[in-house]
């Protein structure tokens, strides 16, 4: 995923109904349109792209472990597997 999704994401996460635009992928540009409270500081938004990272770090793992049980109770092959499912 491209750091500005992880920006925008963040943001959001922090601030569900905010409206903003930025520029470069940086803080500093961030233009609040619509803003309840006060606008997360960087080092938070820095915390929440962390915390978005190492959920989909989780997921994937997930994925690949749940995938390799399905493949072994099938009794196939990883080349057999993507013949099957691609």
């Amino acid at each position: 995923m491209h750091n500005m999704e992880y920006l925008t994401r963040a943001i959001k996460n922090l601030k569900p109904t905010s409206e903003f635009s930025y520029q470069d992928n940086n803080y500093s540009t961030i233009k609040w349109d619509v803003l309840d409270g006060d606008a997360p500081t960087q080092k938070q938004i820095d915390d929440e792209i962390k915390n978005i990272k190492a959920v989909e770090i989780t997921e994937a793992q997930e994925r690949a472990t749940a995938k390799a049980k399905l493949i072994s109770k099938l009794g196939i092959t990883e080349d057999e597997a993507k013949l099957l499912f691609s």
